[in-house]
């Protein structure tokens, strides 16, 4: 412990290595070879020690191949196959490679993601690959081994510990520990996505999050330490034998901490995406300008003092740049007690004092409290209304709304900015894909006002290539405050039915049962002790839901609950059928269902049972729930679209129906299709979806939710299906118009999206 007692030396810089030509995003350090970085300008750099300045560092490789921006490396150390050693990265362009160092050139490119590739890790031989599709995949000597989706959310990175597990982090907020494909732990604790992770030998796992801190994890799940001190997202984690841990920030800092206690904070000119120690502990970090520097506490190889200079005034113009203060009194200004005198209304914004600087509160209705947006400066022009992000003054910071329950995001932009650049940026930073790119710059453009922006034809997009995409006349531009063109759509992931109450259902199932007791004709289709105690421990399962991703059903389960649905008489089969909804949520319960409608589709018969007339609303509520859960489950969407005709047919009854609760799964159901479809580009089902939409849009006696989700599907339809002159031909903006008039907040809003779609060409 000796040499860990004594007090901690300051870093400061050594040398800076320049030469990408776009943000730094990845860092790996390859033994003593050198050092990978990876950029967003598509490219990996491998640096080695400059043999005429031992301090310094020359670009000795550059590996091309990906098409577009590079994020996670890792080093596969020397060996028969790579005398030099290897490098794997991941892309945007959803691609892993392996690179042979000896002579720079690609072997390997392992194709199968379906978006953006967040975590490569070398293991035993094989690779491990994270990726914002919600999968880990394994590859051996370029082959694919397997894949399973291992959170329910983007993956943001994977590691390997010592002992051979690995270690997913995820935007779903929790960690976990796989051993193969079984997750032994959920480790739940951030806020946020977690963003980077490291292993810390002996005590566990360091995660690094976008809710601002670093937690230390031992194996069981339990938080050993937190480190906070970041004032934004943390975007990496490493540690170092010396004990010293080291992250990097959106907040333009690299931290080094001690202890759980920040020793130090090396400032950067803009933010730092990755930070790593070299073996000696000097430290690497990445930066969002495009240069790669390294630190060291060793008074030999600290650079020379013109550079050092340099750098400070090089920080201080960075700093000018983005300030400006001036027009507000600060004196004048309430201090941080006042935040506790609530608002008066919902997004209010207020000012509060902060030390040297005024920083902008909004008054948040729902939680009743202050939610801090950023530091206000003032702008050159004062006469300009100006907002600001974390710190920044922009001429527009947007409110974007993503969906899929995603919070609502800040886009800041500037007049004079490229609308291209900052989409790619946002996107970038934010973790979105890129296909999302004409969506936003469009947006921009209407809610900029720059109707006469002037595209380029020749521009060729640097990561797809293909040519710019030409907005229409933006048919409105507003202020500051613009809120995204279309409110309620697209649409995108499922809705389900989750919540049962299962003392009732068990309650009711017993009841049928003691009635088929007391039948002599049906006393043997009747559940025996046994099968009574096996459907108490199914239900026991399914209430268990943190452990959903672990637990397990046998095969006996539900053959039990399909024998039910047979031989049960049809008035009093329904608590069973909402059993199997619940089940349909249940990843293990949803496979085995699947296994066993491969040979005897059960479901497809039960749905054709149920809604034969006179059919009862029981049985129907619990059945179009069922299948409106399946859509959680990808496995059952070449199933759900195979059967859509049939489906939607059986179900059709339920749209004129004075049952409320009908009405609303009937159009969950439609909304779910409307969702699956548009992704398969399925148009003969999508023109179905939609007449079955426009028809309960058009009803009178809709309930209000029902009546949304009818007309989210018709919005959605258009704005990304193949059906748009359909829904023109059948009078659409008249129901549009009739919709914007409601006295309903929601269904007005979804009319002018609707409305919006009708007048774009």
């Amino acid at each position: 412990m000796g040499s860990m007692e004594i007090d901690f030396k300051e870093y400061q810089l050594r040398c800076q290595l320049r030469g990408h030509e776009d943000d730094v995003r990845g860092i790996c350090v390859c033994g003593s070879e050198g050092i990978a970085t990876s950029s967003r300008d598509r490219t990996v750099r491998f640096w080695s020690l400059d043999s005429s300045d031992k301090r310094k560092y020359v670009s000795s490789k550059i590996l091309l191949g990906h098409s577009s921006f590079v994020g996670p490396l890792a080093w596969i150390s020397p060996d028969e196959e790579f005398p030099e050693g290897g490098i794997v990265s991941g892309g945007m362009d959803t691609m892993v490679l392996v690179w042979d160092l000896r002579t720079g050139e690609k072997v390997q490119s392992l194709k199968g993601h379906r978006l953006q590739v967040t975590g490569v890790v070398f293991d035993n031989g094989d690779i491990v690959s994270s990726s914002v599709d919600f999968t880990l995949r394994r590859w051996r000597n370029g082959q694919p081994v397997e894949s399973w989706e291992a959170h329910k959310s983007a993956i943001q990175a994977v590691i390997k510990l010592p002992s051979g597990e690995l270690v997913s982090g995820s935007s779903d907020t929790t960690l976990k520990l796989w051993s193969g494909k079984t997750c032994v732990h959920t480790f739940v604790g951030h806020t946020d996505t977690v963003r980077g992770l490291a292993v810390m030998p002996e005590l566990g796992v360091l995660s690094a999050s976008h809710d601002g801190s670093i937690k230390l994890w031992a194996q069981s799940g339990e938080v050993l330490m937190e480190m906070v001190g970041h004032t934004s997202i943390v975007y990496s984690v490493d540690y170092h034998v010396s004990g010293l841990i080291l992250s990097g920030s959106e907040d333009r800092f690299a931290k080094i901490w001690k202890d759980g206690v920040c020793v130090q904070s090396l400032e950067h000119p803009g933010c730092v995406w990755d930070a790593k120690f070299l073996e000696n502990g000097d430290i690497v970090t990445a930066c969002s300008d495009g240069v790669i520097r390294i630190w060291t506490v060793d008074q030999g190889n600290i650079a020379d003092p013109v550079e050092l200079e340099a750098y400070v005034s090089e920080l201080s113009q960075y700093k000018l740049s983005r300030k400006s203060v001036g027009g507000l009194k600060l004196e004048d200004l309430p201090g941080l007690e006042a935040l506790q005198i609530p608002g008066t209304s919902d997004g209010q914004t207020k000012i509060f004092r902060e030390g040297d600087n005024g920083v902008a509160y909004t008054w948040n209705m729902r939680e009743q409290k202050w939610d801090k947006i950023g530091e206000v400066i003032d702008g050159p022009d004062d006469s300009m209304k100006q907002s600001v992000l974390d710190g920044v003054q922009y001429d527009y910071v947007f409110d974007v709304d993503i969906g899929d329950g995603e919070p609502i995001r800040k886009l800041p932009y500037n007049r004079s900015d490229n609308p291209y650049d900052t989409a790619d940026k946002w996107l970038l930073k934010e973790n979105l894909p890129l296909s999302y790119r004409q969506q936003i710059v469009e947006f921009i453009l209407q809610n900029t006002g720059q109707k006469d922006f002037n595209i380029d034809p020749t521009f060729r997009d640097p990561y797809t290539g293909s040519s710019a995409y030409v907005p229409g006349q933006p048919s409105y531009a507003s202020g500051i405050s613009a809120k995204p063109t279309f409110k309620h759509i697209p649409k995108r992931g499922m809705l389900v039915f989750d919540v049962a109450q299962f003392e009732g259902i068990l309650k009711k199932i017993s009841e049928v049962n003691n009635t088929l007791l007391a039948d002599l004709e049906k006393k043997d289709s009747s559940l025996t002790e046994p099968e009574i105690s096996r459907l108490g421990a199914i239900v026991k399962i399914l209430k268990d839901t943190s452990h959903y991703h672990s637990s397990r059903f046998a095969d006996v389960d539900i053959a039990l609950l399909l024998k039910l649905l047979k031989s049960w008489p049809l008035a009093m089969i329904f608590p069973v059928i909402d059993i199997l909804r619940m089940i349909v949520l249940h990843p293990d319960g949803a496979s085995i269902l699947l296994r066993h409608l491969e040979v005897n589709d059960v479901v497809m018969e039960m749905i054709m049972k149920v809604t034969t007339d006179p059919a009862l609303p029981a049985n129907l509520l619990t059945s179009i729930r069922a299948v409106t859960n399946l859509f959680k489950n990808s496995c059952y969407y070449g199933w759900l679209q195979k059967h859509r005709s049939d489906i939607l047919d059986a179900f059709s009854s339920c749209l004129a129906s004075p049952n409320k609760n009908l009405q609303l799964a009937y159009s969950t159901l439609i909304l779910n299709y409307a969702v699956l479809l548009t992704e398969k580009k399925d148009e003969e089902g999508q023109s179905h979806v939609l007449s079955a939409a426009l028809e309960i849009a058009e009803q009178e006696n809709q309930e209000v939710d029902s009546r949304f989700r009818a007309l989210v599907a018709i919005g959605s339809l258009m704005l990304e299906g193949l059906v748009k002159k359909i829904a023109m031909d059948f009078d659409v903006e008249n129901i549009a118009k009739v919709a914007k008039a409601s006295k309903e907040a929601k269904i007005a809003e979804i009319g002018a999206d609707i409305e919006l779609l009708t007048k774009q060409s």
